[in-house]
């Protein structure tokens, strides 16, 4: 991972000497190799170094930005309006609606918005992870959207009934592409703040005076973004159950089991609350956050994203472990995304749920969460495993539902049949599937190079988008011709297996280190000669 340029001082500022590194290429066989005398890929400013105070600023913008708002009741609440909006113009069995120009089923209605969501997210996320790793502008970015975010959570206090249900789908469309841009250009600040601690400093120096070999220091880089995504994740979930504990109380306090209107009205009153919550905890991260200077773009910064982007696409070929992480990303994250999908409607057949229950179900789910990955960290702390081996017991375990699942396609005793079995699925989901919600993003970290984490966290964001839009889709069909609404368990069981084993045998992080360092060097050696190119046309 290392590189003449590192480029990225969100990871690191230049070293004193850009021409040394601690990679070079042998120009008798192209093949890297190290230097008498090293320099560490990590060489920062001190004034720059990551306080815990920042840290725990970053931790904290993720309490409010836990999806309660946009991602879990903002999609319920406009849902639940149209409805209420198909049985008022039609009757209790009305499933149609007028909606863009013609007439459409409500299960249409929702993916047409989903997908109109995911498009316009596709074109964002390009643009601005193109322009993301330059210059020290980066955290206004995250400000701004999370301003946008925030006017979406307190609008739902004007839209509660079911006349309000075309507005309801506004704020449901562009809620969904606020909450996942925030989401992830949050995420894609760790592996910086991580590369800046005073402990990553000690090593660089350790390194560079011959304590310690290459393999030891990118170990201890690994580790320290470990430890700072999954300490945020556990710090996310229990601070969630807290604010759910309190929602149940505002739950009760507004009697939204007395009538539909409570019942809107309560939706509507927790997406502001939990609204509020994000704007207060989220403030500390806005002042605190060190604006670090990112990459130098070498050119015009209008052509510098665009050329980023370009160059980014064009050698991602060369970067082969990047790119079969990217496939394995994707057939794993449609498979987890359908198999949840799926089971929810299971649920739904087995009980109802209205507001309250959902609530007490979130709870022990996330509470489950916050026992698993605490138990994932501290086992990986203890017995020094990689990021990978962590991720391949994430995939067993999403193995093992769909196992679960697809048991219940041949017998009525098991498999998503009972309400005991909705209250073990929150269980097994909290303590062994949701550590994939972390250890996936420090995959990302792990396989993208020094100064890319934007373009390429964005990257990664539309393929998780595209995977979470498709296999539900598949599913869909799959039901409609066997009529058994378990039967997708078939294929998401295969995927899974499929999955697994292509991470698990073409994925190998240390030749990943090796493609990022080459591909910095050509992306150094190429953006020198298009400065050269610009300033001879000058």
């Amino acid at each position: 991972m290392a590189s003449n340029d590192p480029g990225l001082a969100q990871a690191a500022a230049p070293a004193e000497d850009p021409s040394k590194g601690m990679v070079v290429e042998d120009p008798k066989d192209g093949m890297l190799e190290e230097e008498e005398h090293p320099i560490a890929p990590d060489q920062f400013d001190e004034k720059y170094e990551t306080s815990k105070y920042e840290i725990w600023a970053w931790y904290s913008y993720y309490i409010g930005n836990n999806g309660l708002t946009l991602f879990n009741y903002g999609p319920t609440a406009a849902q639940n309006l149209v409805y209420q909006q198909a049985e008022a113009v039609g009757g209790p069995d009305n499933t149609v609606l007028r909606f863009a120009g013609q007439d459409r089923t409500i299960n249409s209605i929702i993916l047409l918005c989903n997908g109109i969501s995911f498009a316009i997210q596709i074109v964002i996320f390009l643009v601005l992870g193109s322009y993301a790793d330059f210059g020290t502008f980066r955290p206004n970015i995250l400000i701004v959207l999370s301003l946008i975010a925030w006017g979406i959570g307190f609008g739902w206090l004007g839209v509660h009934t079911h006349e309000d249900w075309q507005t309801g789908l506004g704020l449901y469309i562009v809620g969904l592409i606020a909450y996942q841009l925030c989401l992830t250009y949050w995420t894609a600040a760790f592996p910086g703040l991580a590369r800046n601690t005073r402990e990553m400093r000690d090593k660089a120096q350790a390194f560079e005076e011959g304590a310690v070999t290459r393999n030891e220091y990118d170990f201890a880089d690994s580790m320290k973004r470990n430890e700072l995504s999954n300490v945020a994740f556990y710090v996310q979930s229990v601070a969630e159950i807290l604010i759910l504990a309190v929602i149940v109380g505002v739950l009760f306090g507004l009697d939204v089991n007395a009538s539909t209107a409570n019942n809107n009205w309560g939706l509507s009153v927790l997406i502001a609350f939990a609204t509020g919550v994000w704007v207060l905890v989220a403030i500390p991260w806005f002042v605190l956050e060190k604006r670090r200077p990112g990459q130098d773009p070498g050119m015009n910064i209008v052509l510098a994203g665009f050329w980023q982007l370009y160059r980014a696409l064009k050698e991602i070929w060369q970067l082969k472990q990047s790119l079969f992480y990217l496939i394995g990303y994707f057939l794993l994250g449609d498979s987890l995304n359908t198999t949840v999908t799926v089971i929810g409607t299971l649920q739904n057949e087995v009980v109802a749920y209205n507001t309250l229950q959902l609530a007490y179900l979130l709870i022990v789910g996330i509470a489950a969460q916050a026992v698993g990955i605490f138990v994932f960290w501290n086992v990986q702390k203890r017995y020094r495993f990689s990021t990978k081996t962590m991720f391949n017991a994430v995939a067993v375990g999403i193995i093992l539902l769909d196992g679960w699942g697809m048991i219940g396609i041949w017998t009525q005793s098991f498999g998503f049949h009972h309400v005991w079995e909705v209250w073990l699925y929150q269980a097994f989901y909290g303590l062994f599937v949701c550590p994939w919600y972390s250890y996936s993003q420090i995959m990302i970290s792990e396989v993208t190079p020094r100064g890319k984490e934007f373009l390429f966290f964005s990257l990664f964001s539309i393929i998780g988008k595209t995977s979470s839009f498709i296999g539900p889709l598949v599913s869909s069909a799959i039901i409609d011709d066997t009529g058994n609404n378990s039967s997708p368990f078939y294929f998401l069981f295969a995927l899974s297996i499929v999955s697994f084993l292509f991470l698990l045998f073409f994925v190998d992080l240390e030749k990943s280190r090796e493609e990022q360092a080459a591909f910095l060097e050509r992306e150094r050696v190429a953006k020198a000669k298009k400065r050269e190119e610009t300033a001879e046309l000058e």
